[in-house]
């Protein structure tokens, strides 16, 4: 599947009985719903592709992985609805990376912010480079991280979750995601990191296909309950997006 538009790109190739998915928009490879929704579905389509035993989800080029959700998006939401709308497209995406039934093994070639942080979260597995800084910058322009949280928190924990949440301004470095759990492997250039993932991938794509599955299953158990939850999480984002605290300061963040 190739689409690309002013709304950003979505390019899979399979071979090798591994899939690689490429999203991108101009914006830092930020997400607008329409893009969410592409990937999603596309999850949801190599889930129940027998040609694909592993998934490698990456961004585009060279500099940010992903930057969160479009801002100027999230500038358009006018009333609690469309709040809902918008934020549940992370909800959606997070739950089809849990539920598909492929592992999928997260490329982060730099910076992730936001629902970028999730996406790497709701991956089995991720390589990095040393330039792989993170943050949550939500409550800087008066919302929070609800929809990721649980995907964060499951990976790193409360505690460290918690810490990136409240220091909103502060980028935590591809070292300390790795100490908490985020990366599994940290590289010192995108070089490297192509070649240990290629090794590591096509090592996983060769292992029996059930068994993969069902390690799947385990790795995510105890997270029925997200098909709910995170659509409550989104309504909570949807409600604080249309407040005068979050409208100000996302009309001076993007100045």
């Amino acid at each position: 599947m190739d689409m690309q538009n002013t709304s950003g790109s979505l390019l899979t190739t399979i071979e090798n009985k591994i899939a690689t998915v490429e999203f991108g928009h101009p914006a830092s490879n930020s997400f607008p719903r329409s893009l969410l929704n592409l990937l999603t579905l596309e999850i949801n389509n190599l889930s129940s592709n027998e040609a694909v035993a592993v998934i490698i989800l990456k961004s585009k080029g060279t500099k940010a992985f992903c930057a969160g959700a479009s801002f100027d998006e999230l500038l358009a939401v006018s009333n609690p609805e469309e709040g809902l709308e918008f934020f549940s497209g992370f909800a959606h995406l997070i739950n089809a990376m849990r539920s598909c039934s492929k592992l999928i093994v997260g490329r982060v070639q730099g910076k992730a912010v936001g629902g970028g942080v999730g996406i790497a979260a709701a991956c089995d597995y991720v390589f990095a480079t040393v330039d792989a800084a993170i943050k949550l910058s939500e409550l800087a322009i008066g919302i929070g991280p609800f929809v990721i949280e649980p995907a964060v928190s499951r990976k790193i924990g409360k505690t460290a979750m918690t810490e990136m949440t409240l220091d909103a301004e502060q980028w935590k470095s591809a070292g300390w995601a790795q100490e908490k759990g985020l990366y599994a492997k940290v590289l010192e250039n995108q070089v490297e990191l192509d070649i240990e993932m290629a090794h590591f991938t096509q090592k996983l794509a060769s292992y029996n296909p059930d068994a993969l599955a069902e390690m799947k299953k385990v790795i995510w158990e105890g997270t029925e309950n997200w098909d709910t939850l995170l659509l409550e999480r989104a309504a909570i984002t949807g409600q604080l997006v249309l407040s005068d605290f979050t409208r100000k300061a996302l009309a001076a963040f993007k100045k």
